[in-house]
């Protein structure tokens, strides 16, 4: 496993990878250049419903507006901080093809081209994905708060997710839906280990920017390793 990982970082330099993380990032900011236009006019309407709120236009209203803008803007730049690597994790896979032949091409050079998703199932898949696993860590929230239960909870909560599906998006490529469902589960324990390394990543600032990317190429080395133990 920690080979194939060493793959994955390996290949960081790769032209493919840095043009697929600078396109990420750039639709990343994109979209967080849209929340903080849509968090300035949601102040605005706070200070507006502040101002209307107190009976006075002194100092107090002032410190009251202050105070709101404060929070609210920072609570904008933690959220965006965040959410930062979640967005990155459903874009990544609209380039999903670009990061698997440049490691195919670099480690498997003997494969033909797997088949690249329709645009429809990448965008579904995508989706889906980040409300699983929106969904499944808000219910989980109340143990979060639990101090040496939360860390673990995470692990244990995204490692399954990320393996799972980071495993099914490269294996699509090669097989049906069915197969790639038999094979995951012959290797279950391989595959949520993986999803754990992946999981700790993603705790890892800045290197969690660039998770997706190798969490692609690592992927792709697991799956390929299980085809050889099939065959």
């Amino acid at each position: 496993m920690f080979s194939d990982l060493s793959k994955a970082f390996g290949q960081t330099g790769d032209p493919a990878f840095r043009r697929v993380f600078f396109i990420s990032a750039a639709a990343s900011l994109v979209v967080f250049a849209l929340l903080w236009i849509a968090a300035g006019y949601a102040v605005g309407l706070l200070d507006d419903q502040i101002v209307q709120w107190s009976e006075s236009g002194g100092w107090f209203t002032s410190i009251l507006v202050w105070g709101a803008e404060l929070i609210s803007w920072l609570g904008v730049v933690v959220l965006s901080f965040l959410l930062f690597p979640s967005v990155m994790l459903v874009i990544i896979p609209f380039f999903l093809e670009d990061i698997a032949r440049a490691v195919e091409s670099k480690h498997y050079p003997q494969l033909d081209a797997g088949r690249e998703p329709p645009l429809g199932e990448t965008i579904w898949g995508s989706l889906s994905f980040l409300g699983i696993t929106l969904l499944v860590n808000i219910l989980a929230l109340p143990l979060y708060l639990l101090p040496g239960v939360n860390l673990i909870l995470f692990y244990v909560i995204n490692g399954y997710l990320l393996g799972r599906e980071y495993f099914e998006m490269v294996a699509l490529r090669r097989f049906a839906l069915a197969e790639v469902k038999t094979l995951r589960r012959k290797y279950r324990g391989r595959v949520v280990l993986a999803g754990f390394v992946l999981a700790f990543l993603l705790t890892v600032p800045v290197l969690n920017i660039v998770m997706p990317i190798w969490a692609t190429a690592f992927m792709l080395h697991r799956f390929e390793n299980f085809r050889q133990l099939e065959a």
